[in-house]
Order: structure tokens, then sequence, then C-alpha cells
């Protein structure tokens, strides 16, 4: 295989991105000017090179002195509440509609159906220490905000199960959201929408 094979390889590994689109990524590179590529392959390297995963809600932080994201720094925020997100792009379009003042986490992940090892889909070792933590600080509600698709039915089911135990109220969004929606896509009226009418 050669390089330029195994570079649309790579960019058929990005979610979303097809075999055909893969292949229009590598023309693109091959266009344009090498100072292009660079620019690209370095921002690329420092990126992963500056940033890291917040210790409370793992969601990923770009060049932050702190172990911790600023919303989890803030302590103005909803202590009775903790909303379980998939991505942090999920967590990122929930932030930018304003209709969320309280904590998060990010699982990492979804869990397909007939997964034999859910755990290892997502971080439940840590979505388990921090409601422990957080239960002593007054947390009084865990939301989960899932896509409503199959893998987020069934991540949201699995859930339910493991967080039975902590008496905590469990609530997911509202049915804003229709069937299939992916939240990354979701707009800020519809998640407005969905938060109020959680259940």
């Amino acid at each position: 295989m050669d390089s330029t094979q195994r570079l649309i390889e790579l960019f058929k590994e990005f979610p979303g991105i097809g075999p055909r689109q893969a292949k229009r990524f590598v023309y693109f590179l091959l266009n344009r000017n090498p100072a292009y590529a660079n620019d690209l392959s370095k921002l690329i390297t420092e990126v992963r090179a500056t940033s890291h995963s917040c210790d409370s809600c793992f969601r990923f932080v770009v060049n932050g002195n702190s172990k911790s994201c600023s919303i989890c720094r803030d302590g103005s925020r909803d202590k009775n509440l903790l909303m379980l997100v998939s991505h942090d792009v999920d967590f990122e379009n929930i932030e930018k509609s304003h209709s969320y003042n309280g904590y998060y986490f990010v699982l990492g992940g979804s869990i397909p159906i007939l997964e034999k090892n859910p755990e290892k889909r997502i971080r439940q070792k840590e979505l388990l220490d921090i409601i422990d933590k957080r239960k002593t600080s007054g947390l009084a509600e865990i939301i989960i905000a899932l896509n409503y698709n199959p893998e987020g039915e069934n991540t949201l089911t699995y859930l339910k199960e493991i967080l039975s135990s902590f008496g905590i109220r469990i609530s997911t969004l509202g049915r804003g959201l229709s069937t299939g929606t992916e939240l990354e896509y979701s707009d800020s009226d519809t998640i407005k929408n969905a938060l109020k009418n959680r259940q």
C-alpha cells in the first residue's frame, strides 16, 4: 500500500467520512502548496502535545495549565446537576445553547447493541467515582443526554441500570429531539426544549 492509499485509509477513520470523501481530502492536500501540509501536520502535533483530559469531566482541554477545565472549576454552577454526554462535541453544543448551568461528564463513547463488554466502551469506573464524590456535595439529579439512535438508547438503558443504586434522580432529555437525532447537529432551541421537558 503506497503512502497516498495509507492516508486515504487514515481519513476514512474520521467520523462520518467515507472512502470518496477521504480520497477528496488527500487530493485536496496534494493540490495545495507544501507549506499548507507542513502547517497542518505541525498543528496536529501541537494540539496533541498541548491537550489533556479534564480530571473531573474528561473533556479535552487545550493549552490548559490546570488539571480541571474552566467549567469544573466554576463554583457558581449548579452542584445539584450532572449531565452525561457521549463526546466533547455534544458537551460544546449543549453549552452553546446557554440552557444548562450544571456540571458535565463525558462518557467517551456509547455502547453498541450486543456489546459483550459495555464497561470498556465508556468511562464507567471514572463515572462511578465522580458520582460518589459529587453525591457528598449535593448531587441530586443526573441528566443522561445521549443521541436518540439505537446505540444511544442501549447506552441509556445500561447507564440507568448501573446508576440505580445511587438513589439519585435520573432524567433524560425530553422528546424535543426526534428519534435518530445526534446532539452534535441539534440547534440551541431544540436543546433548550429537550432540557426543559426532560423526564
